[in-house]
């Protein structure tokens, strides 16, 4: 079951498409969106959105990062395919997506985004459309700064 609104966000730490290891810093205005997998229709819909609109989210202090059980490569390869212009993070141990309580009985992680702010999970968007998605994460960002 996800992490309800209210709650302290969970530490994040993992590898990004470099693989370098990144610990993102939830005390900034985070949008952590998880999806099931790399490079198939929804997900390409949803990622492209974001990257066209992450000059928004920069513009409200945001930083986006996507998260699911692919590997770093398979993360290097779908920012490359699309230009995606923000982090994504790997995890195939499912480390991530278990903490957050996304991870379906397949082993991939549900299509679940948090707005997080100061440590704390704002807003928790569930059973995602991912087309039109980033304008209804920018409106509620927009709400709680």
């Amino acid at each position: 079951m996800p992490i309800e609104s209210g709650a302290k966000a969970w530490a994040v730490t993992s590898l990004d498409q470099a693989g370098k290891k990144v610990t993102v810093d939830l005390m900034k205005p985070t949008v952590l969106y998880f999806y099931p997998k790399d490079d198939t229709p929804g997900c390409t819909k949803e990622a492209c959105e974001f990257r066209d609109n992450a000059h928004e989210f920069k513009k409200l202090g945001a930083q986006v990062f996507g998260v699911s059980t692919d590997t770093a490569e398979s993360h290097k390869q779908f920012i490359d395919k699309y230009g995606l212009t923000f982090t994504l993070l790997a995890d195939p141990d499912a480390k991530i997506s278990r903490s957050y309580g996304v991870l379906s009985e397949k082993g991939y992680a549900q299509r679940v985004t948090y707005l997080i702010r100061e440590g704390v999970v704002r807003r928790v968007f569930l059973s995602v459309n991912p087309v039109g998605h980033s304008h209804e994460v920018l409106t509620a960002l927009r709400e709680l700064i």
